[in-house]
């Protein structure tokens, strides 16, 4: 019979380091992933805030000046900084709105974590006086009876009964019909 044999001191001390070094990498994998998450969390929040000034200026129904402006805005329970920049553009009546932030309060006080940037211009259309009637079945630019239509309706765009000018098909009518005709079934 053979006598029974356990681990030795060293066995068990090199298993146990061999486990410490494992843990210690998975901890720094997840302190490096949880880094990552809340930086990316700071990049989606900041690309909010820029896009956010950017409509702000949009719906402030003035045109903007040419030049830089510098604020902060609280936004998601935390202070953002943010720098707008109005340029021209080749275009006249057109201006360039970039802007960019950062977290107020915090360490990276020269990283911008976000940059957006939009278009403003000084035209602007007046509205289409005609309103559309929609006719269920109906495709814009196709005659009724035509190959491949269902008959529900006919193209254009415009008030049933009423011709529709420069809507269509070239050579083809565009007049509305206010009376829906059965689906033939095959």
């Amino acid at each position: 019979m053979k006598p029974a044999r356990g681990f030795t001191l060293i066995e068990v001390l090199v298993a146990l380091a061999i486990v410490t070094i494992g843990m210690a990498a998975v901890l720094e994998a997840l302190t490096s992933s949880a880094r990552a998450t809340l930086y990316l969390r700071h990049k989606t929040f900041a690309e909010w805030v820029a896009l956010n000034q950017i409509e702000q200026v949009r719906l402030s129904g003035t045109f903007p000046h040419i030049g830089t402006r510098t604020g902060h805005v609280r936004f998601a329970r935390r202070q953002w900084r943010w720098r707008q920049k109005v340029s021209d553009t080749t275009v006249p009546g057109v201006v360039r709105i970039v802007v960019r932030t950062r977290p107020l309060h915090g360490h990276d006080h020269h990283e911008w974590y976000a940059s957006a940037t939009g278009y403003m211009g000084r035209a602007v259309g007046p509205p289409n006086p005609l309103s559309p009637q929609w006719i269920p079945g109906s495709i814009a630019g196709v005659p009724t009876g035509a190959p491949g239509t269902t008959g529900l309706g006919t193209p254009g765009v415009g008030t049933p009964g009423v011709g529709t000018p420069g809507v269509g098909t070239p050579g083809v009518g565009t007049v509305g019909s206010a009376e829906a005709q059965p689906l033939a079934l095959p």
